[in-house]
């Protein structure tokens, strides 16, 4: 079986009761054809660019699921025969590609500069004494 995401665009004169009873529907043709659902998702009402069989606004519908890649012809047939989906888009969903990372560069590490003790002013006088004695 291989995975699938079904998009399609349903009329807006459905109520909120009757696009639940469709969406289960849709889910029942693909449950006919011993599909499985992943995931379904909410209906949402949206605006469009331009009109799709005299209709300016659509409920957008999400579905997730797993099918016999034979039997797809057939879901097609039985989507394009509902008259409430103006329009529907089928994906094959590949499975994502392991992605290389690319080890991080460390910066190079710069040694840290040690900090010198303080030298007390009675020795520092004394090295001046025992420096300029010497000349």
């Amino acid at each position: 079986m291989k995975s699938y995401e079904l998009t399609y665009l349903i009329s807006p004169d459905l109520s909120e009761e009757e696009l639940k009873i469709f969406q289960e529907k849709i889910a029942s043709l693909i449950q006919n054809e011993e599909g499985k659902i992943k995931e379904i998702k909410n209906p949402i009402k949206r605006k469009l660019a331009y009109p799709i069989k005299r209709k300016t606004e659509v409920f957008i519908a999400n579905l997730n699921f797993y099918f016999l890649p034979e039997k797809l012809e057939s879901l097609e047939k039985k989507l394009k025969s509902e008259s409430k989906i103006l329009r529907y888009l089928i994906l094959v969903q590949e499975k994502p590609e392991k992605i290389k990372v690319p080890e991080i560069i460390s910066k190079p590490r710069v040694p840290r500069i040690k900090k010198e003790k303080k030298v007390e002013l009675e020795k520092i006088e004394e090295k001046l004494e025992e420096i300029l004695g010497q000349i």
